[in-house]
């Protein structure tokens, strides 16, 4: 099982040394706009979204990799001072019963709207922008199904760690 683990954490680890990349990519598209704009004189709707879509990509796709690592926001008043094996506890019960059902509702009500804009191949959110609102969208689903296959490597981990595995 801990294999299984380990082949579904690389997909978050790959996603998340991409987006490295893609954090670079968006910051060196903001100084371009902002070149083109206070020293040119230019601006373009496209640019600004392009670090939107960016923005967009590096936090919905890179919470996975966010859950991968341990980096993730967490209330630790009591879980820092708990033992291991009452963390996984803990980190099951979250997994199973808080993260899953959340993102499983949120895959059920965006998908009609994903689906929808595919329908269409939806266009820019503002005149002159990306023609592509349909692949901003589909980062909401993407988003979830990075974090569940995270959720379930973790699982894995946690019943590991409370079976007395090395996890």
């Amino acid at each position: 099982m801990l294999k299984l683990a380990d082949v579904l954490e690389r997909v978050n680890s790959l996603i998340g040394n991409t987006l490295c990349w893609a954090a670079l990519a968006m910051m060196l598209l903001q100084f371009v706009i902002v070149l083109l704009r206070y020293v040119f004189g230019y601006s373009y709707i496209f640019l600004d979204e392009g670090v939107l879509y960016f923005h967009a990509a590096l936090f919905m796709l890179g919470a996975g990799y966010t859950f991968l690592v341990n980096a993730h926001v967490r209330v630790d008043i009591f879980y820092a001072k708990c033992t291991e094996r009452t963390q996984a506890w803990i980190d099951l019960f979250g997994h199973l019963f808080l993260l899953t059902p959340a993102l499983i509702v949120l895959i059920w009500f965006s998908w009609p709207y994903v689906r929808g804009s595919w329908a269409i191949l939806e266009g820019p959110i503002s005149v002159g922008g990306i023609p592509a609102s349909y692949l901003l969208k589909s980062l909401i689903p993407a988003y979830c199904v990075l974090l569940l296959i995270q959720g379930v490597a973790a699982f894995i981990r946690d019943i590991a760690k409370l079976r007395g595995a090395r996890a």
